[in-house]
């Protein structure tokens, strides 16, 4: 039986907590989004410190996890995860409609669906897309 969201998120909150994955996400998202942490911040709607703590190495709270990663454009449970936080099932992207695509499309999509870290299913996501964009760009 899968642990209740509740209790992993009591068990995370006195886990030791590695800063130092977080921050380098966060700071690769700020570079790829051209901002500062404080311009971040603001249009997360959060006050204009919060990122600032991440970056010294502070815990941050789910919902700024998900703030986050909502104005980033990437999944909550990558941040959160990287936080420390239990991942939440609402996230979870795993049904691909199969019908829309194409069948070697849908072949990557599964393939990079099951990659279980979201943060090494986002850098193969990207590598893809990096791949994709060197050699179909007109």
């Amino acid at each position: 039986m899968e642990e209740p969201i509740a209790k992993a998120r009591r068990e995370a909150i006195h886990a030791t907590f590695d800063p130092e994955p977080l921050i380098a996400r966060i700071k690769e998202l700020l570079k790829k989004h051209n901002e500062s942490y404080r311009e971040a911040s603001l249009r997360s709607g959060l006050d204009h410190q919060a990122i600032r703590r991440i970056l010294s190495g502070q815990k941050p709270q789910m919902h700024i996890c998900i703030l986050l990663a909502d104005h980033f454009g990437v999944n909550p449970n990558e941040i959160l995860h990287l936080a420390g936080w239990p991942t939440l099932k609402a996230f979870d992207v795993s049904v691909v409609d199969a019908v829309n695509l194409p069948p070697e499309a849908t072949e990557v999509a599964l393939a990079v669906a099951k990659i279980s870290e979201p943060g090494v299913r986002r850098e193969v996501t990207d590598a893809i897309l990096i791949l994709m964009k060197k050699y179909f760009t007109e």
